[in-house]
């Protein structure tokens, strides 16, 4: 099948179909980044040309994904803490007049029944030539590591490094950056800070909180931290910075 590219604001996509590429989406928790919230706006508002939709033969959006642009000296030291502080380095840098010359893709996402078909594949591919087309000689990415919340107690700097028998990635989501021929560059172990009250976080995680302390929630890829006397829920959320080129 063909497939081809195009921006997401390039239309009106039928409410349908966006329904059906974003039924599995990520977890509740993920929107109480609070850093986030005040940066995403101007993300969009900045970068629309990094947002992009893969579309079948019928044109109909089969992936999406999305980046946007930095300015990076190609030292591992000097990334970005993780996915919210490449926000903040985007949306200042471009307020301030920076040059970016590194693109950092920042997620991708496949139809849930067409998955394991490369279309995420193809998906990052997109975003990477865009990138090429734009000028921009690098290309990194904050995974999020899919498996990881079936092990939310061990290190991101373990979990990153761990590998099947045939040696690629055990988690399939940094398994298919490598297979692109990225390379793992550094952990991110605080690469977003969700926040919230307890009853927030009772209502997202469908768990009850009773008292302060870690907890292993659904979907969680590290443990949340509950302070009952704070009222406050913390949780940290770590990645892999991979590089493309």
């Amino acid at each position: 099948m063909i497939f081809t590219v195009e921006r997401s604001d390039a239309r009106d996509w039928p409410a349908e179909q966006l329904a059906e590429l974003f039924s599995e989406g990520f977890p509740q928790f993920i929107t109480a980044d609070r850093l986030v919230k005040q940066y995403i706006g101007r993300v969009r508002e900045f970068f629309p040309e990094w947002d992009l939709m893969l579309l079948d033969g019928n044109g109909v959006p089969v992936a999406a994904g999305w980046g946007m642009p930095v300015r990076w000296d190609g030292r591992a030291e000097a990334l970005p803490s993780g996915y919210t502080d490449a926000l903040v380095r985007a949306v200042e840098g471009h307020e301030r007049g920076v040059r970016p010359d590194t693109l950092v893709i920042c997620g991708a996402i496949v139809t849930p029944s067409l998955k394991g078909q490369g279309l995420a594949g193809r998906m990052l591919t997109a975003l990477r030539d865009t990138g090429q087309r734009a000028g921009l000689p690098r290309v990194v990415a904050p995974v999020r590591p899919t498996a990881k919340a079936r092990y939310p107690l061990t290190p991101i700097e373990s979990y990153m490094r761990w590998r099947r028998d045939d040696g690629t990635a055990l988690d399939p989501w940094i398994r298919t950056h490598e297979r692109l021929g990225a390379e793992i560059l550094a952990a991110a172990p605080e690469s977003q800070t969700m926040t919230g009250t307890v009853t927030e976080w009772e209502g997202w995680t469908g768990l009850a909180l009773p008292a302060s302390g870690d907890y292993v929630i659904p979907d969680g890829l590290s443990v949340l931290r509950v302070d009952r006397a704070a009222d406050v829920g913390i949780y940290q959320e770590p990645n892999v910075w991979m590089r493309h080129r």
